[in-house]
C-alpha cells in the first residue's frame, strides 16, 4: 500500500510539473489557475482510481467538493451560485434510471431466479466445463443487455461460484469470462452498461435507437467472443475435464432448482412483469417521449407498492456507493467543462485529425478504448461526454455527418470504445471491480496480471472487430 501511495504521489507530481511548464515553453501559453486546478484533480482522481488507493466514492466526492472550493476561491463561480451550479451538474436522469434498475433487480434477486437459472445451465452442461462456460457466458450476456451488467455479475458470481464448487473445478475461469462477455452484452442496450446511460441521457438516445445501432455490432462480437474464450482458455478447460467426477456431476444433477423459487413464485410473476413492462416501456420511448428515468422508478415504486417488500430491506440492497460516485463525477466533470478544459481538448482533437469527421470517429474509439482499459469507463465517459459534444458543433464534423445522421456516428464511437476497452484490464469497468470483489469474499482472487492476459488482447481483437462493423453498418444504413 506504501509502495502505491508513493507511485500516486510521484506519477501527480510529474503530471503537475508537466501542466505548469510546457504550455508556456512550446506553446507560448498560460494555463489560467481554474484550468490547471480542475486538470490536476481529474488526474489525480483517475491515477488514484486506478491505483485502487481510496474507495471510488470517497475520492469522487473528496474531489468535487475541492473542486468547488477553488472554483469559488478563483472566482470561476461566485459562493451564492455554487448549490444552483452543482445542482444544473448532475445528470438526475441517468441517477433515476440507475436507482429504479437498482431497486427492481433488488427486488427480482429475493425470487432466487438466478440461481434456479444457474443450476439448469449446470445441468444442462452435465459437467462438461466447456458447456456449462458457454451456457453461463450466453445467459450472462442476454441478462446484461436488459439489466445494467453489474448487477447481472453481482447476482451471478454466487451462482458461478456454487457450480464451480459442487464439480469441484476452478472458477476464476468463468468468472473472467463472464466478465468480458457481460461487457459485450450490456453495449447492446440503452440500459445494460454504466457508459451507455451516460451517454444515452447526454445524447438523447431511446432504447431502440440503442439497439438498432449497436446490437448488430455486439451480437457479431458476441459469436467471436466465444471463439476466442474456447482460444484463450484451452489450457485451463482441459485441465479441468480431467478433474471430473461422475459423483460430483451427481450431486449437481440432483439438486432441486425448482425449490429454490417454489416459495416465491408470486413475487417472481409481480416482478417479471414489472421487469417487462418497463423494458417495453423503455422501447416506446419515441412515442411516449417518458423519460428512461421516470420509467424505471415509476417501475420500482409500483413493484414496491404490489409486493410490499420492506422499504428498509431493498434499499439496503441499493449500490448507494455506486450513485454518489456518479454524482461526484458529474460535478468534477460540470467544473471542467465550466473552466473551458473541453474546448481546450477539442481543438487537440481536431489538430490531430485535421477535422477530417471519420478519422476522428475511429480515433474516438481507439482512445476511449485504450483509455477504459486502465481508467474505469463510467468516469472516462463522463469526461469525454462533453468533449463529444463540442467536437460534433465544429463546422468540418458537422457538414459531413450534420442532418444526414439522426445520430451522430461520434456518440457510437464512444459507446464503442468505453464498452469493449472495460474489458481490457480489471480496473476498466465496474464489472470487473465488482466481481474481484465477490471472488475475494469467496476465497478466489483474481490478480490484476491474469485478468490482463485475457483482456486486454480480447480487447484488442474486439475493439478492432467492433471498428470495421460500426463503420460498415453506419454506411449502410445512411
Amino acid at each position: 500500500m506504501h509502495k502505491k501511495y508513493t507511485l500516486g504521489l510521484i506519477l501527480i507530481a510529474i503530471y503537475a510539473v508537466v501542466l505548469f511548464t510546457v504550455p508556456s515553453l512550446m506553446f507560448d501559453k498560460n494555463v489560467t489557475p481554474i484550468l490547471a486546478s480542475i486538470t490536476l484533480i481529474m488526474v489525480a482522481v483517475y491515477i488514484l482510481l486506478g491505483l485502487e488507493i481510496i474507495h471510488r466514492t470517497v475520492l469522487a466526492a473528496f474531489a468535487a467538493v475541492l473542486s468547488i472550493i477553488l472554483a469559488v476561491t478563483l472566482g470561476s463561480i461566485t459562493a451564492e451560485e455554487s448549490l444552483d451550479f452543482i445542482v444544473e451538474s448532475i445528470d438526475f436522469n441517468t441517477i433515476g434510471l440507475l436507482l429504479g434498475m437498482m431497486v427492481i433487480v433488488a427486488v427480482l434477486g429475493e425470487t432466487g431466479i438466478f440461481y434456479q437459472v444457474g443450476i439448469k445451465l449446470g445441468k444442462v452442461s452435465k459437467g462438461n466445463v466447456w458447456t456449462l462456460m458457454l451456457l453461463l457466458c450466453v445467459f450472462t450476456a442476454v441478462a446484461s443487455m436488459f439489466v445494467d451488467n453489474v448487477t447481472t455479475i453481482l447476482l451471478m458470481i454466487p451462482v458461478t461460484m456454487s457450480i464451480t464448487r459442487t464439480l469441484k473445478i476452478h472458477p476464476i475461469p468463468f468468472i473472467i469470462a463472464q466478465v468480458l462477455v457481460s461487457n459485450i452484452g450490456g453495449a447492446a442496450t440503452l440500459i445494460g452498461d454504466p457508459p451507455n446511460i451516460l451517454i444515452g441521457s447526454a445524447a438523447g438516445i431511446d432504447f431502440n435507437s440503442f439497439l438498432i445501432y449497436m446490437g448488430p455490432t455486439m451480437a457479431i462480437i458476441f459469436a467471436v467472443s466465444l471463439l476466442l474464450l474456447r482460444l484463450f482458455f484451452k489450457k485451463e478447460l482441459k485441465g479441468e475435464q480431467s478433474l471430473e467426477r461422475d459423483s460430483d456431476v451427481q450431486v449437481l444433477m440432483h439438486r432441486d432448482e425448482d425449490a429454490i423459487v417454489s416459495r416465491s413464485k408470486g413475487l417472481l410473476i409481480k416482478s417479471m412483469i414489472v421487469l417487462i413492462g418497463v423494458i417495453v416501456l423503455f422501447s416506446l420511448q419515441g412515442i411516449t417521449h417518458l423519460e428512461v428515468s421516470i420509467v424505471a422508478i415509476g417501475g420500482a415504486a409500483v413493484l414496491l407498492a404490489i409486493t410490499r417488500i420492506p422499504l428498509e430491506k431493498i434499499l439496503h440492497e441499493v449500490d448507494w456507493s455506486t450513485l454518489l460516485f456518479f454524482i461526484g463525477l458529474f460535478v468534477i466533470v460540470g467544473i471542467a467543462e465550466h473552466a473551458g478544459l473541453i474546448t481546450v481538448l477539442a481543438k487537440l482533437a481536431i489538430g490531430i485529425t485535421g477535422g477530417d469527421s471519420w478519422l476522428t470517429f475511429i480515433m474516438i474509439i481507439w482512445l476511449s478504448g485504450i483509455a477504459s482499459a486502465f481508467v474505469d469507463n463510467i468516469p472516462f465517459t463522463t469526461t469525454m461526454i462533453p468533449l463529444v459534444h463540442s467536437l460534433i458543433s465544429t463546422p468540418s464534423i458537422e457538414s459531413t455527418f450534420g442532418t444526414e445522421y439522426q445520430i451522430n456516428p461520434l456518440w457510437w464511437a464512444l459507446a464503442l470504445g468505453a464498452d469493449l476497452g472495460g474489458n481490457g484490464t480489471l480496473i476498466g469497468s465496474s464489472a470487473g471491480v465488482v466481481a474481484a470483489g465477490l471472488s475475494m469474499k469467496f476465497g478466489h482472487g483474481i490478480s490484476f496480471m491474469r485478468f490482463f492476459k485475457i483482456g486486454f488482447p480480447f480487447m484488442l481483437i474486439t475493439l478492432a472487430i467492433g471498428t470495421v462493423l460500426l463503420y460498415g453498418l453506419l454506411l449502410f444504413l445512411y
